[in-house]
């Protein structure tokens, strides 16, 4: 008997966007160095699609250290002109800045609150947020805060619309439609 395919949320098309979702998207995620990445990828994301920066990801990991906010920190005058000349990432000279500079702030947090996830969980001290709707906002109040705490440190291209797409791609802010898997997986409905 052939197994019945999986309901995913509606914006989910092709294989890249499928596995991305399946695997990773709205997961609870507590470890810094794949917080770190998803802020990266979200601040390359800023006007563009994520299909784009996603299908990126391995060429922007290559380009910037692993995602190692300690080296990206470390970038100087050479390094931004090595990656506008690297035509597998997104060269815009703002974005690319705006990375080092927030990995020097995401340091920062780190050292502060102990981990950059002790420093998110404090925005949420009753646990992620579950959306019980299948239309869903694109900012909230709780995206509103964090991303002007963010903006008050000193980071970029966070605003609160770039700040909501990663709390909900951390797993923060849960929008897995209603009858999605995940949804039901992460609910322990599954």
């Amino acid at each position: 008997m052939p197994q019945a395919e999986k309901r995913r949320c509606s914006w989910v098309h092709g294989e890249l966007m499928e596995n991305y979702h399946d695997r990773e998207w709205g997961r609870p995620l507590h470890d810094d160095a794949a917080l770190y990445e998803m802020l990266f990828l979200e601040g390359f994301q800023a006007g563009l699609s994520w299909y784009i920066v996603l299908s990126k990801r391995e060429a922007f990991r290559e380009a910037f250290s692993g995602f190692d906010p300690v080296a990206i920190a470390a970038y100087g005058e050479a390094d931004v002109a090595r990656l506008l000349a690297d035509e597998r990432i997104v060269r815009n000279k703002l974005k690319v800045r705006a990375a080092i500079a927030n990995a020097r702030v995401f340091l920062e947090i780190r050292k502060e609150f102990g981990s950059f996830d002790a420093y998110l969980m404090r925005f949420i001290p009753d646990g992620p947020v579950v959306s019980r709707a299948d239309v869903f906002p694109t900012q909230s109040a709780l995206s509103d805060a964090v991303s002007a705490d963010l903006r008050k440190r000193g980071m970029r291209f966070v605003g609160t619309v770039t700040i909501y797409s990663f709390l909900e791609s951390v797993g923060i802010i849960n929008d897995h439609e209603q009858s999605c898997f995940v949804m039901k997986e992460l609910m322990g409905k599954a």
